[in-house]
């Protein structure tokens, strides 16, 4: 289900081939843009046109690295699952409530409609024209908003189970990343243990090594004192 949300917005961001990016990028991670462009069988410039306009929201980010022998800079991309749900949960919310604001407005007020032009207009608009359509002259009927409020009805439960498995997926992934975050703060905090058992063995082995450093001057000048007492 969130692939095809994804491929959705992507291609409302850039047209039907963006979302052929979406779609090859799923579940991968830092993949060549030469390799992109010649799976979908485009030009690299045609590519990274297409890369970068779904990179603007944050659907896919980049890392870039130095060709050694040709030394340029290739791009590396990633479809960032989590920002993509993100984003799909705002428009999703932000349609829902324009939907319900509609509803409430069917619900309470009356619209009339142009039998000829097809043009409905709200009470307080027809009562300004006489109840005339300004197009073509001919008089307003009142419109059967019925059928209209139920498809809307179910147009917006619709959209409110979208936006709960949304949720849930981005909680799901929330999850992976707070995972994935907390081995890499442990693997860190090992490397710094490590760090510090390493330092404070060198620390050790100085000090051994100045005590006997001193040990040796010691017997040496003790040496000197009983020459010098002979």
């Amino acid at each position: 289900m969130p692939l095809k949300l994804i491929k959705q917005i992507a291609e409302d961001i850039a047209g039907e081939t963006a979302s052929q990016i979406v779609n090859f990028l799923y579940d991968k991670k830092d993949i060549n843009e030469f390799l992109i462009a010649k799976k979908l069988g485009l030009t690299i410039n045609q590519t990274r046109n297409l890369l970068y306009k779904l990179s603007s929201p944050g659907i896919i980010s980049s890392i870039r690295k130095k060709d050694k022998r040709k030394g340029w800079y290739i791009y590396f991309w990633t479809l960032d699952v989590f920002r993509s749900l993100e984003i799909l949960e705002a428009n999703l919310s932000q349609e829902i409530s324009r939907l319900e604001n509609e509803l409430s407005s069917k619900k309470i007020k009356k619209f009339y409609k142009c039998p000829i032009c097809a043009v409905e207009v709200t009470e307080e608009s027809a009562l300004l024209t006489n109840f005339t359509c300004s197009e073509c002259g001919e008089i307003y009927v009142l419109s059967d908003n019925i059928s209209y409020v139920e498809n809307l009805s179910k147009k917006i439960i619709k959209f409110k189970k979208e936006l709960e498995l949304i949720t849930e997926e981005k909680s799901k992934e929330q999850e992976e990343k707070d995972k994935k975050l907390k081995k890499i703060i442990k693997k860190v905090e090992k490397l710094k243990k490590d760090v510090r058992e390493e330092k404070r063995m060198v620390r050790q082995k100085e000090k051994k090594k100045s005590l006997k450093k001193y040990k040796k001057i010691i017997k040496i000048k003790k040496k000197k004192i009983k020459k010098h007492k002979k």
